[in-house]
C-alpha cells in the first residue's frame, strides 16, 4: 500500500482474534466506530497479496508487554505521549514499506474511541480500512495463515531480546569504559530530549546502567579480582557497593581501611577491570549487617537519636565523613576514577523520623567534595517519604508490577528510571527455610528492564559471607539473626561459583550488547579435607584468665557501655556476668539476645525474647550465679535499631530483689585472645561435655589449600575459628548446615581450628566440596 493510497483515509487498529465473527462485525460497523488501539508484543510477517490491498502491518514504537506498558505509564499530571520509546523520526526511518507513519497512527487514534484494550497474550496489529465483502471473506483464511506463527509466543527470553534489537542497534558502550575515557567533562547525567523518553548519559553518550552488587567486606580480599572479573564477564558494566561505618570505625575515632576493608583498592580494581562504580556510603546502609552498618558505640548515649539531625548523631557522622569522603573524592569520575554516582543514605522513606535529615546528609557529601550524580534509594511504597528534591530518586523491587512506578512518577516524571536494588534472591535467618528464587523469573524481569530501557542493579550479584559477628537481624515479633552465609541465592554463589542465573543473564546480555563478552574466568577448585576430630578442649571457665581484665560494677552494664576499647564499649560477641547469691527463688532477667544461666558451672536454663524468668532451686551456702549473654546480631532495619543494646539491659533480681555486685567479662574473641589461649592448659576431650567450651583440632590442608565447606555434624551451636579468623556462627536449627572456608585463609599443611561450642560437644568436623544452605 503506497503512501498516496493512505492519504485522506481513516483507520482503526484491531488485534487479530480467533473470534473472527466478532472481528468481521466490528469491521462492518465502519472505521469510525468500535475502534481501539492495542498495546502489546507484535508478530511481524508479510500477508498474502490477496489481503495486502486495504491492510498493512504496523510496527509499534517499542516491543512492550501490556504489563510493562502499564508500569511505564506517566504519573498523574504528566502528558501522555503516543510514542512509547524512540522518536517519531527514528521509527519513520526504520519502518517497512507497508508500515503506517506514526503521524497517521495518531490521527487514527484520535478518530477512534481511544479506548485501550490490553491482552494478556501477544497481539498482531493490523491496520484495516473499510473492507469490501471479498476482502472480509479473505479474513477467514487468517487462521491458516496464523497457525504457522503460533509457536512464536512460546520462544525463550533471548529470542525475544533478539526481536527487540531487530529494530534498533545493539548497545555499544566500549568507548565508555573507564580506561577509554581520558578527557572527562560530563559525568553521569539525566537527559530528556523534547517529549522523548528520559535516559542517562555518560560523557554525553546515552548509557544504560547494568549494575551488580558485591560487598568488599564480605569477600576475602584475595578473591576480589575473581568476583569482579565474573561481574564483567557476565555483561554488567557497573559495580555497586555499600560502605559499613561500623567496620571502618570500630572504636570512636579509630579508623580501619586496611586488608579486607581497603575500600580504595577495591574501587581502583573495579576501574582497572573496566567497571564503573556507584558508591553507597551511608551512614546507614541496612545490608543485613549489625545495626545497619552504624557503630554500636552510638548506643551509649540514650538521648542520641539514630538517623536524625540529633546533635550527637550529626557530630559522629561529620567526624566519620571527614575521614571517609577525602578517600572517596579522588575516586570520582571527574578526578579520573570510576565512581559515577553516590547514594545519599539508604531507604530513609521507611524510617522517616526527621524531615531535615536527608538534606543534611546530602549537604554533608557536597560540602566535602562529592561532585558526581547523587541519588536516593527507597522501596516503591516509601519513595515519596525518602526522596530529596533535586536528587535522583530510585526504587527497590523484586518484580516489575503494574503500578511499580506510580509513586516514583509523582516524585519525578522527567527522570530516567533506575532500580537501585533488583532483588534476585533474599537473605536467610536462623530457624527459617532457605530462600530460593527462580532463575527464569529473574531473567524475564531483566528482559523487561532492558526492553523498557530501565537501568538496574542486581542485588546481590555476589553476596559473600557474614564472617565473624557482622550479621544483622530482623524483628517481626521475634528477634532472628541473619545466618552466616550471605549467599542470597545471588547470581554467583557464596563461594563465587556460577549459577543458572549467571548463565541466563550472560546469554541475555550477550544478545543485546554489540561487543563480545570477556571469556569466563575459571572456577576456584573445591575440595574435601580429612575430617577433624578435636583432641583438646578448654571449658569457658578455665579460659577466663586469658581474657582482658574484667569490669566490676554494682549493677550490670550492657555491652555498649562497658568501659573498654578506649571508651567505645563492646560491639560483638559474648558478655559474662557473675555475682554471688545465697538463696534460690524466682529469677527475672532482661537480657538481649540469648542468655545461658549457670549456677557455678551447671546450666539451669536459657533465656531469650520469649523467656525472661526461671526458678533457681534451693541450695546450701552461697553460689556463683553466671549469666552468659550473646549478641546474635543487632536489628538492621526499622525503628527497632534504636533499641539494640546487648547484654543485661534491664532489671535483674531474685524474688523481685535486685542483684548487685557484678564481675563482667567481655568475650569479643579477637585474634589476640586466641594467641593468648595457645598458652592455656588444654585438657583431653571427654566423651561428652555440656556447657560452653573451646575445642582444638588441626585441619590438614596439604601443600595447596583450596576452598571447602565445614559441616558441624553433631555439634549444637557456636563459632568456628581458623588460624584465629572467625568464620561465623553455626546452629543446628538451620537452615544453614555448612560454613564456607576460603582456601586463601588456609596455610599449607597444618591449620589450627578452634570451635567455641555453647551447648554440648559433638564428634568430628567434616569437610565438603559443596555447600548445604
Amino acid at each position: 500500500m503506497s503512501q498516496s493510497q493512505l492519504d485522506g483515509q481513516r483507520f482503526c487498529l484491531l488485534p487479530l482474534s480467533s473470534d473472527l465473527s466478532q472481528l468481521i462485525g466490528v469491521c462492518a460497523k465502519g472505521p469510525t466506530r468500535g475502534c481501539a488501539v492495542i498495546q502489546g508484543p507484535v508478530l511481524a510477517f508479510s500477508l498474502p497479496r490477496a489481503l495486502a490491498g486495504p491492510c498493512a502491518l504496523l510496527r509499534p514504537p517499542q516491543l512492550l508487554s501490556p504489563l510493562t506498558a502499564r508500569a511505564l505509564a506517566p504519573g498523574p499530571g504528566t502528558p501522555r505521549s503516543p510514542r512509547v520509546g524512540r522518536t517519531q523520526a527514528h521509527w519513520n526511518s526504520v519502518r517497512p514499506p507497508s508500515a503506517v507513519p506514526l503521524s497517521q497512527l495518531e490521527s487514527a487514534q484520535s478518530g477512534c474511541e481511544g479506548r485501550l484494550l490490553q491482552h494478556g497474550r501477544p497481539a498482531l496489529y493490523v491496520l484495516l480500512t473499510c473492507l469490501s465483502v471479498k476482502r472480509i471473506a479473505g479474513i477467514f483464511f487468517l487462521p491458516f495463515i496464523m497457525s504457522g506463527f503460533a509457536p512464536r509466543a512460546k520462544h525463550g527470553v533471548n529470542h525475544m531480546a533478539g526481536k527487540v534489537l531487530q529494530s534498533q542497534s545493539r548497545f555499544n558502550w566500549s568507548h565508555l569504559a573507564p580506561a577509554e575515557l581520558k578527557d572527562r567533562h560530563v559525568g553521569l547525567q539525566t537527559t530528556r530530549m523534547g517529549r522523548g523518553k528520559p535516559h542517562f548519559t555518560l560523557e554525553g553518550h546515552k548509557f544504560l546502567i547494568f549494575g551488580g552488587s558485591i560487598h568488599y567486606f564480605r569477600v576475602p580480599r584475595a578473591y576480589w579480582r575473581d568476583r569482579l572479573l565474573k561481574l564483567k564477564a557476565c555483561g554488567f558494566n557497573t559495580l555497586t557497593t555499600y560502605v559499613p561505618w561500623n567496620l571502618h570505625e570500630p572504636e570512636r575515632g579509630k579508623f580501619d581501611f586496611s586488608g579486607n576493608l581497603d575500600l580504595e583498592a577495591f574501587i581502583w580494581m573495579a576501574a582497572e577491570l573496566g567497571l564503573w562504580v556507584i558508591l553507597r556510603p551511608g551512614p546507614y546502609i541496612c545490608s543485613e549487617i549489625d545495626l545497619g552498618g552504624l557503630p554500636s558505640w552510638l548506643l551509649q548515649d540514650p538521648d542520641l537519636k539514630l538517623r536524625t539531625t540529633n546533635k550527637g548523631f550529626v557530630d559522629a557522622v561529620d567526624r566519620y565523613f571527614d575521614h571517609l569522603i577525602p578517600r572517596v573524592v579522588p575516586l570520582q569520575y571527574h578526578r579520573g576514577g570510576p565512581i559515577i554516582a553516590v547514594q545519599v543514605e539508604n531507604e530513609y522513606g521507611s524510617y522517616n523520623k526527621d524531615k531535615d535529615y536527608m538534606p543534611y546528609v546530602q549537604q554533608a557529601l557536597l560540602q566535602r567534595g562529592i561532585v558526581e550524580l547523587l541519588l536516593t534509594s527507597d522501596n516503591e511504597r516509601d519513595v515519596l517519604k525518602g526522596y530529596i528534591k533535586g536528587v535522583l530518586a530510585t526504587v527497590n523491587m523484586k518484580t516489575l508490577s503494574r503500578d511499580a512506578f506510580s509513586l516514583l512518577n509523582k516524585a519525578q516524571s522527567k527522570k530516567p528510571i533506575m532500580i537501585m536494588e533488583f532483588w534476585v534472591g533474599w537473605f536467610d535467618t536462623w530457624g527459617n527455610q532457605h530462600f530460593l528464587r527462580d532463575a527464569k523469573e529473574v531473567e524475564h524481569t531483566v528482559l523487561e528492564f532492558i526492553k523498557a530501557e530501565i537501568s538496574f542493579n542486581a542485588y546481590m550479584f555476589h553476596g559473600g559471607t557474614n564472617f565473624g559477628f557482622m550479621n544483622g537481624a530482623t524483628y517481626l515479633g521475634k528477634h532472628r539473626g541473619v545466618v552466616t552465609s550471605y549467599d542470597y541465592d545471588a547470581v554467583l554463589t557464596e563461594a563465587g561459583d556460577y549459577t543458572e542465573k549467571y548463565f541466563k543473564l550472560r546469554k541475555l546480555f550477550g544478545s543485546v550488547l554489540a561487543t563480545p563478552l570477556p571469556p569466563l574466568p575459571d572456577l576456584a577448585p573445591k575440595t574435601m579435607y580429612p575430617a577433624v576430630r578435636p583432641s583438646l578442649f578448654l571449658p569457658l571457665w578455665d579460659a577466663l584468665e586469658y581474657l582482658n581484665e574484667p569490669v566490676t560494677s554494682n549493677i550490670p552494664v550492657n555491652m555498649e557501655n562497658l568501659p573498654i576499647n578506649h571508651g567505645s564499649g563492646q560491639s560483638y560477641g559474648f558478655i559474662l556476668y557473675e555475682t554471688s547469691i545465697c538463696s534460690g527463688g524466682h529469677l527475672y532477667v532482661h537480657a538481649q539476645d540469648m542468655a545461658q544461666v549457670f549456677l557455678n558451672e551447671t546450666i539451669i536454663g536459657v533465656l531469650d525474647d520469649d523467656t525472661r524468668n526461671l526458678d533457681i532451686p534451693k541450695f546450701k551456702g552461697c553460689q556463683l550465679l553466671r549469666i552468659l549473654v550473646e549478641n546474635q546480631g543487632r536489628v538492621n532495619f526499622s525503628w527497632k535499631i534504636q533499641e539494640q543494646r546487648k547484654g543485661l539491659t534491664g532489671f535483674i533480681g531474685i524474688n523481685n530483689i535486685p542483684l548487685k555486685g557484678f564481675t563482667i567479662y567481655s568475650l569479643e574473641m579477637k585474634m589476640n585472645f586466641f594467641e593468648r589461649l595457645r598458652s592455656a592448659t588444654w585438657r583431653p576431650v571427654p566423651e561428652s561435655y555440656s556447657g560452653p567450651a573451646f575445642y582444638l583440632g588441626t585441619l590438614m590442608a596439604g601443600p595447596s589449600p583450596k576452598d571447602t565447606f565445614l559441616r558441624l555434624l553433631g555439634w549444637n551451636y557456636g563459632f568456628v575459628f581458623i588460624n584465629g579468623r572467625n568464620l561465623g556462627r553455626y546452629w543446628h536449627i538451620g537452615p544453614q548446615e555448612t560454613l564456607y572456608l576460603p582456601g586463601a585463609w588456609l596455610h599449607p599443611e597444618n591449620n589450627e581450628i578452634i570451635l567455641f561450642e555453647k551447648m554440648r560437644s559433638g564428634s568430628a568436623i567434616q569437610s565438603m566440596d559443596r555447600p548445604n544452605l
